[in-house]
């Protein structure tokens, strides 16, 4: 009976040696690694820090360490067909914000082994040139026991070692320095790798302002032990670059030189049109619900492949920076050229429906993606950070529009607005209403003469950094930047010369006969129009040696100038076409023998379309030549007195003739 007893203490002993030996070579298959991109991201054409998708490299099998043995590090180099443009955070050398993490800490999800891989901390390796030694220990798990990274040998309690390094950038690529890789070798446990936090300058691959093409972004893996990491599968792509934006201007809408206008009256709407449902981001992912709430650091956007559809994207703290964060939201920017000097421009402060008066309103829900409420907002200047958020507050209102003045300096002035709230899951159309006011004073010609033109484009864009700079990494330049806007410069606005166009169909001082002209200012009346004067210029038709054009004095309002055709013109026999500098004016003709003995008829002259201002901005034209614009009613289309009335207006008897 004693020596069954010693049999079976022998055989336990024997089962228990086994079992350890068991735990030593789990699973002596060979190393495999995978690379996936579970979604490769949609950039921008116009970016130059766009985010490509995160690359996972997942690894099974290889064998079992003994305890405490070092773990074999590798480099790991990612190449991209562009340059890497990631933050730099240190520029001796280029450590950067593109980080590799392992075995997904601080995913949430439940870990083999608490305290190591999904469930260690994250931990940042403090020595990125060199990477972090490690080594490996075995702890028992309710799978069995699992082999563990560890920063010390043979310890007595062993903790997880480093697990997020940095990346050093240099010109298209990022590398990992001494990034150690330790084989899951038990079966069912899988050992990932993460590259996170890689921008790329998209605009080198794509065409900003095409809508049509896409261009891939590859990356390419290289490891300087493959036999320690071998990957299948290191081209993945990881993006695809296609233009985001589309913009356009209403139609150019004509102001009158001679017109005061006191107060901002509407002049456009500026529309930006999201190609693709991510073009448009907020900073970060709202972390609340109220104003500005995703444009401030949402602590919880530090899990791992977490999809953001933000400027930002893996934030991670490391010194007094923030990896991944970005410097604002996506912002859209209107630069006005050739501003009229005396002319105030204004803008909406937040987007605006489609006609450009009617205010749009914040979303009570900034997380909910509310489809019909996406909102933008004024900012201070295209640089200006998001901390604290930069808003710039309205002076006045515009039929309801909250409104501002925005500064020019030499014919040039620049609104930017940030998205605070978008859907992703919806191109997206945003809408702001611009304005202008101007005292007139023709005698000092302000405003000058003139069209004013747009460029519209994301923001920031040069000159706020040189192009070759934003191309790559920086530690100084913010995140998000883009190309200037590559379409010319749409027309928004013209200021035209206030002048009549009169006809004298028949002018005579020839046979006995003379033609007595007549021209009145007329902008003085009981209907309330600005008092305007201007000089005139007659000119004469008749063959092909025409006198030389009849200069006249400015015409004061109110007044009638006068003059013969015998004084003017002597012996001339043709038409006459006068063109004055004020707004309304009328002529009339009188042609009669000497003294009016015998014969006399008189007529009036007809007031034509001026050629410089002809059928702009007309809209719904009827065959009558007369067509409403912005509120207006203009009659160009044929011989018309050159008015303008709106709807309502005692000026309507004076409208069209057809």
């Amino acid at each position: 009976m004693a020596d069954f007893r010693r049999w079976i203490t022998l055989l336990t002993g024997l089962i228990l040696l086994a079992g350890l030996a068991g735990a030593q070579v789990v699973n002596q298959a060979p190393l495999t690694c995978s690379t996936n991109v579970s979604s490769p991201l949609q950039l921008r054409a116009e970016g130059f820090t766009e985010q490509v998708g995160d690359i996972t490299v997942v690894c099974s099998g290889g064998p079992s360490l003994a305890q405490g043995e070092a773990i074999p590090s590798v480099n790991i180099t990612i190449f991209l067909n562009t340059d890497v443009t990631s933050r730099l955070l240190s520029t001796s050398p280029n450590l950067s914000e593109a980080l590799l993490l392992i075995d997904e800490p601080g995913s949430g999800a439940t870990p083999f082994v608490p305290g190591f891989g999904v469930g260690a901390p994250q931990s940042l390796c403090p020595t990125p040139t060199t990477g972090c030694p490690e080594f490996a220990a075995i702890i028992g798990s309710p799978g069995g026991p699992i082999q563990v990274a560890t920063d010390t040998k043979n310890p007595t309690t062993p903790a997880a070692g480093a697990n997020v390094f940095q990346g050093i950038v240099s010109s298209n690529s990022v590398t990992w320095f001494g990034v150690p890789v330790l084989p899951p070798g038990t079966t069912g446990f899988q050992r990932v790798f993460r590259f996170t936090n890689i921008r790329a300058n998209a605009s080198k691959l794509g065409s900003a302002g095409s809508v049509t093409g896409a261009t891939p972004v590859i990356a390419s893996i290289g490891v300087s032990a493959p036999a320690a990491l071998p990957i299948s599968n290191v081209t993945p792509t990881v993006g695809i670059v296609q233009s985001g934006l589309k913009t356009s201007v209403s139609a150019n809408k004509n102001f009158n030189q001679c017109v005061t206008a006191s107060k901002a009256q509407f002049s456009n709407v500026l529309t930006f049109t999201e190609l693709f449902g991510t073009a448009f981001k907020t900073r970060t992912v709202p972390n609340s619900d109220g104003l500005n709430a995703s444009q401030t650091l949402n602590p919880k956007q530090n899990v791992p492949g977490a999809v953001s559809n933000a400027e930002s994207n893996f934030v991670l703290p490391i010194g007094s920076a923030q990896a991944g964060l970005a410097d604002y939201g996506t912002r859209l920017k209107a630069t006005f050229n050739n501003v009229p000097n005396g002319v105030t421009l204004w803008v909406s402060v937040n987007n605006t429906d489609k006609t450009g008066l009617v205010a749009a309103t914040h979303p009570s829900t900034i997380g909910g993606f509310d489809t019909t409420n996406n909102f933008a907002q004024l900012v201070t200047a295209e640089t200006a950070g998001d901390t604290p958020f930069p808003s710039v507050a309205s002076t006045d209102t515009v039929s309801g529009i909250p409104v501002v003045a925005i500064p020019s300096s030499g014919g040039t002035a620049t609104a930017t607005w940030e998205v605070v709230n978008t859907n992703p899951n919806q191109n997206e159309n945003f809408y702001f209403g611009v304005f202008i006011s101007y005292t007139s004073n023709v005698a000092q010609n302000t405003p000058p003469v003139g069209s004013m033109t747009v460029n519209m484009s994301f923001a920031p864009t040069p000159p706020a950094f040189t192009a070759a700079s934003a191309a790559s990494a920086s530690s100084t330049l913010t995140i998000p930047r883009f190309v200037a806007d590559p379409n010319a410069a749409a027309k928004a606005l013209t200021i035209n010369v206030c002048q009549t166009v009169l006809l004298f169909p028949f002018v005579t001082a020839q046979s006995g006969f003379d033609t007595g002209i007549a021209i009145a200012n007329t902008s003085t009346d009981p209907f309330g129009t600005g008092p305007q004067a201007g000089t005139c210029s007659l000119n004469w038709y008749s063959g092909t040696t025409p006198p030389p054009p009849t200069a006249v004095a400015s015409i004061a309002s109110g007044t009638v100038y006068t003059n013969l055709a015998s004084v003017a013109v002597p012996g001339f026999q043709g038409y006459m076409i006068a063109v004055c500098k004020f707004q309304y004016a009328h002529g009339f003709a009188f042609i009669s023998d000497l003294g009016a003995r015998n014969l006399a008829m008189g007529y009036l002259a007809l007031v034509i379309p001026d050629p410089t201002t002809q059928n702009n901005n007309v809209r719904n034209a009827s065959s009558s030549g007369c067509g409403v614009a912005g509120g207006d009613i203009n009659c160009n289309g044929g011989e018309s007195d050159g008015h303008w009335f709106r709807p309502g207006d005692l000026r309507r008897s004076m409208a069209c003739r057809g």
